[in-house]
């Protein structure tokens, strides 16, 4: 199915806020307990939260048909030319059609100066660990952290251009 990968704009809101959802609920059901699933999406895809993004970070969208049906989050680069993956997330339905490696290959171009790419994924979240080492990331360290009381076993990995 085509597809167009594009800036994100304040119009895409909703909509990105809608697949974060999706997203989160099908990736971490049986990971990460359903009210601080909610709690989270709520505070980090809040409409202030989703204009800070777009200000200061690149947030691309793929769309399908006029529909934004994922999207990913970079940071600036910094000193050291290192940028981190912040979110990448798409519709269960949009996976495995090439939008998530359209959205990684789209957040490289525009990172001018980038040397690595960082980013931290949940240890039981398979999908994602599997998309992210064919992609070429490995894996820096293994940790404990206390998400908002839960803990979770998360994994650091980067990709060096």
């Amino acid at each position: 199915m085509d597809f167009i990968i594009r800036a994100m704009t304040i119009k895409d809101t909703t909509q990105v806020q809608q697949v974060a959802a999706a997203s989160w609920h099908a990736t971490y059901d049986g990971i990460i307990p359903l009210n601080i699933q909610n709690q989270f999406l709520k505070n980090a895809y809040s409409e202030s939260m989703m204009a800070r993004r777009i200000a200061n970070s690149i947030v691309i969208v793929a769309e399908q048909q006029g529909k934004v049906v994922g999207f990913a989050n970079f940071t600036q680069v910094d000193q050291a030319g290192e940028s981190e993956l912040a979110a990448i997330y798409l519709l269960p339905e949009a996976q495995g059609q090439g939008l998530g490696t359209a959205l990684l290959l789209k957040g490289f171009e525009q990172l001018s100066g980038v040397k690595t790419i960082v980013l931290t994924v949940e240890k039981e979240n398979e999908i994602g660990k599997t998309f992210y080492e064919a992609k070429g990331f490995h894996v820096m360290d293994e940790f404990e952290e206390d998400f908002d009381g839960h803990k979770l076993q998360s994994i650091r990995m980067r990709y060096t251009i």
